[in-house]
């Protein structure tokens, strides 16, 4: 059978379907956990600063690993680290299941996400290699779709889950398909051979870059809670600031950088992951916040809540491939632009809804946000893409990764800084619930705002798709 599978026409779109495994698997707990927050701060009797990084120290290890564990693979092989991350997530799953305290659910938190990351950051490279040029387009938009679908599809799923049993087993869920990853991945992935040039790991990189992230986010996403003019939160900034600039100094030293930055240059894919990074920010300020709005305010159960928010990813899922085929006729530009106008209205949308507000009255504010994610994330990966060299697809694959989940971090340390500066409290009582009305509506205007400015910079890149036609 293995022979058969491997000596296939369609070898290839097995690959795909392992490599989707391990993408979806990690990009779904990047926010299956958001519906969860209210009943994980009333059982591990958490305040929503602390209960943040539950999400936060996910996503933030994500982004620091990223990069580092790329060019690991590239040196000791793609698909023994793609398996790996299999191990090491399945295992963080199983530990987050039995936490017991707040932060023993954040430390396994991470766990998992060093191995969501090992999957995160070879998914592309594992595509581009087993797909032929005039395929990878194709194959790496699927991967996009299966990226926002699984970020998007969280905090559904996981109200559905905890309506059904409890929160715990939106991580034991986890054990099963994990797997079936890891078997799939042993007997689909192709024996890939590492580097066998004497290539040195940039340590200085490494450290600098991860050094840096988690200095800059540490000081935003603590800058209400500490004070943003104190001390730590400044110190954490500055730091920050000077190892990132640090790092871009050293990236352009070395020989083998852990970041091309010279792909910077290309402005259609500078316009595209500037772009992503700010629509992932603005959906990600909603999704961190609606849940407790639908149960703090409108009292809703976690399974209501998940019908609710899977409105949102099913909308997407039917308009991202239409969109995707469409752009192809029509180029990006327009479809990228026309999406994030949508989100922006549907951020606005919800700015506007009430402490009464009826099911009915919600459902238009995810209906809105799916179909403007639908139609802004499949062309605009396709741009970012299609933009760059063949020979830099998979290097390019690991940037637009790291931007979204750069964009997902800040959107929610963002979102409860203002929430909070604006008098928001997590779970309100009677008397604070006009309080944390304007606080979530303020965040959605300001949320509404970032949608726009990525939808003039999307707009923008209508000067340079003629150049890079052209010059293909």
């Amino acid at each position: 059978m293995l022979h058969t599978i491997k000596d296939s026409p369609n070898y290839r779109w097995y690959v795909l379907a392992t490599v989707a495994i391990g993408t979806f698997m990690s990009t779904l707990d990047s926010s299956i956990v958001n519906v969860a927050l209210p009943t994980i701060s009333s059982q591990l009797h958490s305040d929503l600063s602390t209960l943040q990084w539950v999400v936060s120290a996910y996503l933030l290890t994500i982004t620091s690993l990223l990069p580092i564990f790329g060019r690991i693979a590239d040196m000791l092989g793609r698909k023994r680290i793609f398996a790996f991350g299999f191990i090491i997530f399945t295992l963080g799953s199983v530990l987050c299941g039995f936490a017991q305290t707040i932060w023993f659910l954040v430390g396994t938190r991470v766990l998992q996400a060093i191995g969501a990351s090992m999957l995160m950051s070879n998914s592309a490279a594992i595509i581009t290699a087993i797909f032929p040029p005039k395929e990878r387009g194709r194959a790496l938009g699927l991967i996009g779709t299966v990226v926002a679908l699984g970020s998007l599809t969280g905090p559904a799923l996981g109200g559905v889950i905890i309506g059904l049993t409890s929160w715990r087993s939106i991580f034991f869920i986890n054990i099963p398909i994990g797997i079936i990853g890891y078997a799939a991945v042993l007997m689909i992935l192709p024996n890939d051979v590492p580097n066998k040039e004497k290539e040195r790991f940039d340590f200085t990189g490494a450290f600098t870059f991860t050094f840096g992230m988690l200095a800059v986010l540490l000081g935003i996403t603590n800058g209400e809670a500490w004070g943003w003019s104190s001390l730590p939160v400044l110190g954490s900034l500055i730091l920050g600031m000077v190892s990132i600039i640090l790092f871009v100094m050293t990236e352009r030293k070395v020989q083998h950088p852990m970041i091309h930055l010279s792909l910077f240059r290309n402005r259609p894919f500078l316009i595209g992951n500037l772009s992503g990074g700010l629509s992932f920010v603005a959906m990600f300020a909603n999704t961190m916040l609606l849940p407790f709005y639908l149960q703090g305010i409108l009292n809703y159960k976690p399974s209501q809540v998940g019908l609710i928010l899977m409105i949102f990813p099913m909308v997407m899922a039917i308009v991202a491939p239409i969109s995707g085929h469409a752009s192809d006729r029509l180029g990006p530009m327009i479809l990228t632009t026309s999406g994030l106008l949508i989100t922006a209205l549907g951020l606005f949308y919800f700015s506007t809804l009430s402490t009464t507000a009826s099911f009915i009255r919600i459902i238009p504010g995810p209906m809105l946000m799916g179909l403007g994610a639908g139609m802004f994330q499949s062309p605009n990966n396709s741009s970012v893409m299609s933009s760059v060299s063949p020979q830099k697809l998979s290097i390019a694959g690991g940037i637009n990764s790291l931007v979204r989940n750069l964009g997902m971090v800040i959107g929610i340390a963002l979102s409860v800084s203002l929430f909070e500066l604006w008098g928001g409290v997590s779970l309100p009582q009677p008397g604070q619930v006009e309080e944390f009305m304007f606080a979530y509506r303020s965040v959605m205007l300001v949320a509404m705002g970032i949608a726009l400015l990525a939808a003039v910079i999307s707009y923008s890149r209508k000067n340079y798709i003629k150049a890079t036609n052209v010059s293909k």
